[in-house]
C-alpha cells in the first residue's frame, strides 16, 4: 500500500532564536565540518598514494574515513544552510532521503568497525597466515558485505513507511530527519514500524557488536598468554 501524505515540507527545530548565537553556531559547525572533511580526505589520499599503506588495515581505514566524511556530509551542509537562510524547513522527500542515508552510513560504519577488529584479530592471533587469510580478494569481499549489510536496515524502514499516512503535524524536534521523529508525524498507527525498528536494530546491531566483541576477546586472550607464558 502506497503512503498518502498531505505534508509537502517538514519544519525542523531551530537551534536558536538569537541571531548572534546563530552566527557563532554557523562558524563553529562550519569549522568542525571542514576539519572533518579535510582530515578524512587527507587520510584517503595517503592510503591511495603511499604504496607502503596498501595493506588491509589501511584499506579499511580509508573506507572508514570515507564513511565518516559521508555521514557528516548528509547532515552538516543542510544544517549550515538552515543557519544561513533561517529557513528551517525541508521537503518531505528530502527528509526521507536524509533519513535513509543517515541510517545506511551509520550501519555500514558499525559493520566496518567489526571488519577492522577481525583484521586485527587475524594479524595478532594468526600472524603467519595473515597474508593468506586477509588477501585483497578477501578484503574486497568483506567491504562488499559491509556496504550490503548497511543497506538492509534503511531499505526495510523506507519500505515500511509506505504503509503510513502523513498528514501532520509537520514539526520535528531535531536538527535533522531521523526515523523515530519522522514516525511521530504519522496519522496512522506506527506501532509495526517501531517494532520493525527495534527488531532489525537489535538483530543487526548484535551481529556487528558480537563480531567486534569476539575479535577483541581473542586478541586480549592471545596477548595475555604471550605476556604470561
Amino acid at each position: 500500500m502506497k503512503n498518502q501524505t498531505t505534508i509537502s515540507s517538514i519544519l525542523i527545530m531551530s537551534l536558536s532564536d538569537n541571531q548572534k548565537i546563530i552566527y557563532v553556531l554557523f562558524i563553529v559547525f562550519l569549522l568542525i565540518y571542514l576539519m572533518t572533511v579535510i582530515t578524512n580526505v587527507f587520510i584517503i589520499f595517503l592510503v591511495i598514494s603511499r604504496a607502503h599503506l596498501h595493506r588491509p588495515m589501511y584499506f579499511f581505514l580509508g573506507n572508514l574515513a570515507f564513511l565518516d566524511m559521508s555521514y557528516s556530509s548528509v547532515t552538516a551542509p543542510r544544517m549550515l544552510f538552515h543557519l544561513t537562510t533561517q529557513r528551517w524547513s525541508i521537503s518531505f522527500q528530502d527528509c526521507i532521503a536524509q533519513m535513509f542515508f543517515v541510517i545506511y552510513l551509520a550501519n555500514s560504519e558499525a559493520f566496518l568497525l567489526s571488519s577492522m577488529s577481525y583484521d586485527r584479530f587475524i594479524a595478532i592471533c594468526h600472524p603467519l597466515h595473515y597474508s593468506k587469510l586477509m588477501s585483497w580478494s578477501m578484503c574486497t569481499q568483506m567491504m562488499s558485505l559491509v556496504w550490503f549489510s548497511g543497506l538492509l536496515m534503511p531499505t526495510i524502514f523506507t519500505l515500511c513507511l509506505r504503509r503510513l499516512t502523513f498528514c501532520g503535524p509537520n514539526f520535528i524536534k531535531n536538527f535533522f530527519c531521523d526515523l523515530p521523529h519522522l514516525l511521530q508525524l504519522s496519522c496512522t498507527d506506527p506501532s509495526i514500524n517501531f517494532l520493525v525498528l527495534i527488531v532489525c536494530g537489535a538483530i543487526l546491531g548484535t551481529i556487528a557488536l558480537m563480531g567486534t566483541f569476539y575479535s577483541y576477546v581473542r586478541i586480549f586472550s592471545t596477548v595475555f598468554k604471550l605476556s604470561h607464558p
